[in-house]
């Protein structure tokens, strides 16, 4: 963990010195970050509603959060309501030969970013990446796409949405509580009540805000990098119960702890910053005797030069089905 997420988050000895020499920046972020809201709420930076309903899936802090989750699980309850939906991303870390850029078959992270590729490969469905995020909707809506789920993009005001999921941490939370850089937010704790769903990624027992849906992210498999071969976790462990664990998203130790809590022995674990650019340099330090274990973001990274003894750990979210309904019902209500 680099050492001002410590001071965001660990409450590092540190930040006696650090927060106080960054609160001048914070509080510029936050003059700034109101003048952009106000002027897009006044039409003075023209903001764009295209053709189809927008679902926007975000935070209002840095970091991984389980967006990527909750997008695959719209993905899925979208075609369960009989519609086609698309997904747009930033396409972060990416270089796209164009722009926007629509993935297919071929397309690489180097390309579209891990995140776009996941969500291409577990669902099947349109993304589209590019810093326009409405030139990116209109080019999926192109494609016969009725619904647009966005991945990420909660302060890109610029296009217009019908629904705001708000993804909130329940390990984390909000760290110190403080605007960038002094802190790990974008937004203040004010954003939550304006959203339509706040779902809490964790299940905290402290709640972020009555309304929250409390979310957990449930694995029952483990899938070969090189293979494409499925292991289910009982038999996994039952052979391999020693592993190591590498991880390069917003939060590491929640990866970490989630094998402890699978009942996994984890010898050596490494952690990178999110959306690390992966080499074989950076696995060195693993014992190749042993299965390294990493998540399904961090694989489609590695795949093109994964070991024999390499495995990720997909994940899926789960909320309750009475809360699943209230979101099917508001995407419901936007076909009609």
């Amino acid at each position: 963990m680099r050492l001002i997420e410590k001071v965001w988050f660990k409450s590092h000895a540190s930040k006696w010195i650090i927060v106080p020499l960054l609160l001048p920046l914070a509080a510029l972020f936050a003059v700034i970050s109101k003048v952009r809201r106000y002027c897009y709420s006044t039409n003075i930076f023209k903001s764009y509603r295209v053709d189809k309903p927008v679902v926007v899936v975000g935070n209002i802090g840095i970091g991984g959060n389980g967006k990527t989750p909750v997008v695959v699980l719209l993905v899925q309850l979208c075609q369960e309501l009989g519609l086609t939906p698309g997904v747009i991303s930033r396409g972060y870390g990416g270089n796209a030969p164009n722009y926007p850029y629509l993935l297919n078959n071929k397309s690489s992270t180097d390309e579209a970013g891990d995140e776009p590729i996941l969500i291409y490969q577990r669902c099947k469905v349109p993304v589209v990446v590019g810093a326009d995020r409405v030139a990116n909707a209109d080019l999926l809506i192109s494609q016969g796409c009725d619904i647009i789920l966005a991945d990420d993009g909660l302060q890109h005001y610029r296009l217009k949405r019908d629904i705001e999921i708000i993804v909130v941490d329940g390990k984390r939370l909000f760290g110190n509580g403080l605007l960038l850089p002094a802190g790990p937010l974008r937004e203040g704790l004010w954003r939550l009540k304006t959203a339509d769903f706040v779902i809490n990624n964790g299940g905290n027992k402290e709640k972020v805000i009555n309304e929250e849906m409390v979310m957990n992210l449930n694995a029952n498999f483990v899938c070969h990098l090189v293979t494409g071969e499925r292991k289910s976790l009982t038999e996994f462990i039952s052979q391999h119960k020693v592993v190591n664990a590498m991880a390069g998203i917003g939060s590491p130790e929640r990866f970490f702890n989630t094998l402890a809590e699978l009942d996994f022995e984890v010898i050596h674990s490494k952690g990178f910053v999110d959306h690390h650019n992966f080499s074989l340099i950076d696995f060195g330090s693993f014992d190749n005797d042993l299965p390294l274990l990493m998540t399904e973001k961090d694989a489609v990274k590695c795949q093109p030069f994964a070991m024999t003894n390499w495995w990720y750990l997909p994940v899926d979210a789960v909320i309750a089905a009475i809360e699943l309904e209230q979101i099917k019902t508001k995407l419901k209500q936007l076909t009609i």
